[in-house]
């Protein structure tokens, strides 16, 4: 019933669609409802990847059943998030496989699986593409499993809740993710508490706080120049070598982690690359989902995004439009969307498990760089 990890079970509605440097698929269904995904390219090479998988979340055909949703937004190439898309939900479903059950530990066991096997990656390249020590990626995901919400995220994209409010039209935004980046006074504590000797390691660089000077997020998968002394050294860039040695590493891929019990008036999730939350607050993009219709609406927030950045460099949206990837990204970054709904009587259970779904997000925009 349910095919290998990296093949979309329904061939026919996991293609998605696309318009220029927009992917999107407009509307599908999940375990516990529906979905709907966008991608639009802004870097000359697409650094974001996503994933949606549904069904079977185990290696075994015994279950558990659910929704696994994965953002990862990569930098420095495209090499890390790609790795994570192809590898993360593959390493998931084993160590469910091997506990027999969902938990935010079998989360991070796949994290830290993941992690290893791209270091691993780099160390075999070193010496034939030593960029890729300098290639890393966010990694947000999500499981819905037996009417709980299980949350791991290195870095900094972020995951909305919007919950109905009883005896109002409102819908209020709870963010449920916990975000990694410099910009926050808590990073940069926690960071100085872990490297209490260095009185570099945040540095305030162009009005912007940077790990070491050189990147703003605090945990990742990848970014072995930061982690592993050995990849701080020729032949890696002069402009990513660190004129200190490190003795243990300054990014960490250990995911933060949640675990929600699901509400019958949760509505729905947006998972999203940090991109959109550049451009949109937490509550006005719930909002926009609270108001207009369920298909496309992760393409509606990405274009509502774009609108938000065009404006803000005096441009129309369709001027904005016409310009190409890679100079793209001096008005926008990568952005990825996949809003997720929550039907109250599928996660209570009723839920039929016969129609697996597999989707990867802005795979065909990948395929024309």
């Amino acid at each position: 019933m349910v095919k290998s990890c990296w093949k979309p079970s329904i061939e026919g509605e996991s293609r998605g669609c696309l318009d220029g440097l927009l992917w999107y698929k407009d509307m599908g269904q999940h375990v516990y409802g529906d979905f709907s995904m966008a991608v639009v390219q802004a870097n000359s090479l697409l650094e974001d990847q996503s994933q949606l998988e549904s069904g079977l979340l185990s290696s075994s055909s015994s279950g558990p059943y659910g929704t696994f949703i994965g953002v990862y937004d990569g930098h420095g190439g495209p090499e890390a998030s790609s790795f994570i898309n192809n590898n993360l939900f593959c390493n998931f479903k084993s160590f469910v496989s091997e506990n027999q059950e969902m938990s935010t530990n079998v989360l991070r066991k796949a994290f830290l699986a993941t992690e290893d096997k791209f270091l691993s990656l780099v160390r075999k390249q070193w010496l034939v593409k030593p960029q890729m020590a300098s290639v890393g990626s966010c990694c947000l995901t999500g499981v819905i499993c037996n009417g709980l919400l299980y949350i791991a995220n290195a870095g900094d994209s972020r995951v909305v809740l919007g919950r109905s409010v009883r005896g109002a039209k409102e819908v209020i935004a709870m963010q449920l993710s916990t975000e990694h980046n410099a910009s926050f006074d808590a990073v940069r504590d926690e960071l100085r508490s872990l490297h209490p000797n260095d009185p570099q390691i945040v540095v305030m660089k162009h009005k912007v706080w940077r790990v070491k000077g050189l990147i703003q997020i605090s945990r990742s998968i990848g970014d072995a120049y930061l982690k592993k002394a050995e990849f701080n050294e020729e032949p890696l860039l002069p402009k990513f070598r660190l004129h200190e040695p490190f003795r243990k590493p300054i990014l960490s891929a250990e995911p933060s982690l949640l675990v929600h019990k699901l509400h019958p008036d949760d509505q729905f999730l947006i998972f999203a690359s940090d991109g959109l939350w550049e451009h949109l607050s937490n509550q006005q993009a719930v909002r926009i989902v609270q108001t207009s219709t369920r298909n496309g609406i992760a393409r509606r927030l990405v274009k509502t995004a774009l609108k938000e950045a065009a404006q803000k460099r005096e441009m129309r949206y369709s001027d904005l439009n016409k310009i190409d990837r890679g100079v793209r990204r001096h008005f926008h970054d990568d952005i990825t969307v996949i809003v997720v709904f929550l039907d109250p009587h599928l996660i209570n259970g009723s839920s039929c498990y016969n129609s697996p779904m597999s989707i990867k997000g802005g795979g065909r925009l990948a395929s024309l760089c």
